[in-house]
């Protein structure tokens, strides 16, 4: 994993695409937040926003 994201790193600096940083980090907080909240009554409700 932290390969991967070492791996990421570079190529956004090498290819100067530094505008994916703030997409990977929504991504990944939004799929954190689906992880975290799977078994919780708030679920239900976060589901809906998809």
């Amino acid at each position: 994993m932290i390969e991967l994201l070492s791996d990421l790193l570079k190529f956004m600096h090498e290819r100067k695409k530094f505008w994916l940083a703030p997409i990977i980090i929504v991504l990944v907080l939004l799929g954190a937040l689906l992880v975290l909240l799977q078994g919780s009554a708030i679920a239900p409700f976060i589901y809906t926003l998809f």
